[in-house]
C-alpha cells in the first residue's frame, strides 16, 4: 500500500461542468484514480420511470471530452457511478454512447467495463415472497402490484462490483445505479485502505467541491486517502475546505448524523475529526465501517398520471387576504362543472406563503403583499389534466371574491400560452431494502471501445 492514494473528484455530477484550469491543477496532483457521480435520486421520480436523463447530453459529452483523453494518457482508471442519471439500463446506454461516439472523435482505444444495476422483475417478486425485503422509514409495505408497475428497477451497488471490474484491466468503469460514495472507495480499497475512510472520503467527493468554501458543484476536488486519515482539498482560486465546511457536508443527505447505512454496512462517523490546516486543507480522522448482513436498496417510480401547470401572480391584497376560502369556492365550482372528476387532482402552490414546506412551515400568519400561484393537475390522461387546468384556471382569473373592484381578472401571467402540459408523471414505487447475493446480481461485461468496435 502506498503511503498516499489520491482520488480527483472533477464534478457533482457528469454534465455539470467544471473549469479547465481546476481540472489541470487535480492531473498536476497525480491522482491514481478519477471517479465522478453521475447521477441522483434527487430530481425525483420522472427521471428513473421514464428512462430519461436529468442530465443534459451536451454537457455530459463536454465533461467527458475532457476526463477521457487525461485519464488514458496518464494510465488513470476512470471510474463513473450512476451512469446517465438514475442508472437504469437505458440511462446506462445513453452515457455509454456517448462515450464510444467520443472515442470515434477522439481516436481512443480502450477497455471498459459496463457494470448494470438492473434487478429483474421475477428476483424482486421472490424475495418479496421470501420475506427478504425491508421498507424504509415512511414507506409502505413493498407489494407485487408495484413491482409490476415499475419499467425499471434498480438496486445501489456497493464497491464490491467495481473492484472486481478494475481487477479484470478496465480503464474505464461505467455503472448503473450505485452507492454515492462507492465509485471514489473501490479502488483504495482494493488497494488495502481503511473502508471507513475511504467510503467517508467518497461520502464528500462525490459532491466534489460543494463541500468547500464557497461550495460549487461545478468545479473540481482533491481527496487524499493516508494510512489513518484523508485529507480534502479545493483545486481552484478563492476556495477552501474548512472543518466547518467538511463537518455540514459529512451531515448532508443523512437521516442520522453519525451512521450511514450502504450496501454491505454502516458507515459509523461516531468519532470522526476534522482538523483544518492553513493551507486550506481539512484532515479528517475516526470513520468507521461497520459491516453487516448485505442489502442493497431498490429505486423503481411508476406512472401515476399526466400534469398540467400554470403560473400566476397576485398583487390584489384584499385577494391575499382572503386566499384560502377563494380557492376553496374555485375548487367546489370546478368540481360541480366537471361532475366532482375523481381522476383529476388540484393543486394550488402559493409562493410568498407557504409554498416551499407547505403543512410543515412553521411561521405562520406573515402578511404577504404578493403571492405566485402554481396551479397543478394530474388526471388520467393529458387531455383531461389540460381540461381540469384550463378551467380551473379562467374560473379562478375571473372569480368573484367579497371586497373585488376591479373585473380585469385576479391574476398575472408571465407566460402565454398560460397553460404547461408537462406529460407523464412518476411516483417512486420502490425504495425498499432487499437482501442481496451482490455477486450474482450484479456481473460486469468488458468490452473494448474504440474507432470501430464497441458499437
Amino acid at each position: 500500500m502506498k503511503a498516499e492514494f489520491r482520488i480527483l473528484a472533477p464534478t457533482a455530477i457528469l454534465g455539470y461542468g467544471f473549469p479547465e484550469e481546476s481540472l489541470r491543477r487535480g492531473l498536476a496532483e497525480r491522482p491514481d484514480l478519477i471517479a465522478v457521480d453521475a447521477g441522483s435520486t434527487d430530481p425525483g421520480p420522472y427521471y428513473l420511470g421514464s428512462g430519461k436523463s436529468f442530465t443534459d447530453r451536451t454537457g455530459v459529452k463536454r465533461d467527458l471530452r475532457y476526463l477521457l483523453p487525461a485519464a488514458l494518457a496518464r494510465g488513470i482508471p476512470l471510474v463513473i457511478g450512476s451512469a446517465g442519471g438514475s442508472g437504469a439500463a437505458p440511462h446506462l446506454e445513453w452515457c455509454r454512447r456517448i462515450i464510444v461516439e467520443l472515442a470515434c472523435e477522439e481516436g481512443l482505444s480502450f477497455s471498459m467495463a459496463v457494470i448494470r444495476s438492473d434487478v429483474p422483475h421475477a428476483t424482486v417478486h421472490a424475495a418479496l415472497d421470501q420475506g427478504a425485503i425491508q421498507a424504509l422509514d415512511l414507506v409502505p409495505p413493498l407489494t407485487h402490484a408495484a413491482i409490476d408497475a415499475s419499467p425499471h428497477i434498480v438496486a445501489q451497488i456497493g464497491v464490491e462490483p467495481f473492484i472486481r471490474a478494475l481487477a479484470a484491466g478496465a480503464q474505464v468503469v461505467l455503472a448503473g445505479r450505485a452507492y454515492d460514495p462507492a465509485c471514489f472507495a473501490a479502488l483504495p480499497i482494493a488497494h488495502g485502505y481503511d473502508a471507513g475512510l475511504a467510503l467517508h472520503c467518497g461520502k464528500i467527493l462525490e459532491c466534489a467541491a460543494i463541500a468547500a468554501t464557497p461550495g460549487s458543484g461545478s468545479d473540481c476536488a482533491l481527496g487524499i486517502l493516508r494510512e489513518d486519515s484523508f485529507v480534502l482539498k479545493a483545486l481552484a482560486d478563492g476556495r477552501r475546505f474548512t472543518a466547518e465546511s467538511a463537518a455540514a457536508h459529512t451531515l448532508y443527505e443523512k437521516s442520522d448524523p453519525c451512521f450511514l447505512p450502504g450496501p454491505g454496512g454502516v458507515l459509523d462517523l461516531s468519532a470522526c475529526e476534522f482538523a483544518e490546516h492553513p493551507d486550506g486543507t481539512v484532515e479528517i480522522r475516526g470513520s468507521r465501517h461497520l459491516k453487516r448482513p448485505y442489502q442493497v436498496k431498490l429505486e423503481g417510480a411508476r406512472r401515476i398520471g399526466f400534469r398540467t401547470v400554470s403560473i400566476a401572480g397576485v398583487r390584489d391584497p384584499i385577494m391575499i387576504a382572503s386566499i384560502d376560502p377563494i380557492l376553496a369556492a374555485v375548487r367546489q365550482r370546478v368540481g360541480h362543472l366537471l361532475g366532482d372528476s375523481e381522476s383529476a387532482r388540484v393543486w394550488f402552490h402559493l409562493y410568498g406563503r407557504n409554498g416551499v414546506m407547505g403543512e410543515r412551515e412553521p411561521r405562520r400568519g406573515l402578511a404577504a403583499h404578493e403571492l405566485g400561484i402554481v396551479l397543478e393537475v394530474v388526471a388520467d390522461t393529458q387531455e383531461h389534466a389540460d381540461t381540469v387546468c384550463s378551467l380551473t384556471r379562467s374560473t379562478l382569473l375571473h372569480y368573484g371574491y367579497d371586497g373585488r373592484v376591479a373585473t380585469a381578472g385576479n391574476l398575472a401571467f408571465p407566460f402565454s400560452p398560460s397553460d404547461l402540459a408537462t406529460g407523464e408523471v412518476y411516483e417512486f414505487s420502490l425504495y425498499h431494502l432487499m437482501a442481496a447475493d451482490e455477486a450474482k446480481l450484479f456481473p460486469f461485461h468488458l468490452e473494448t471501445v474504440g474507432a470501430g468496435v464497441g458499437q
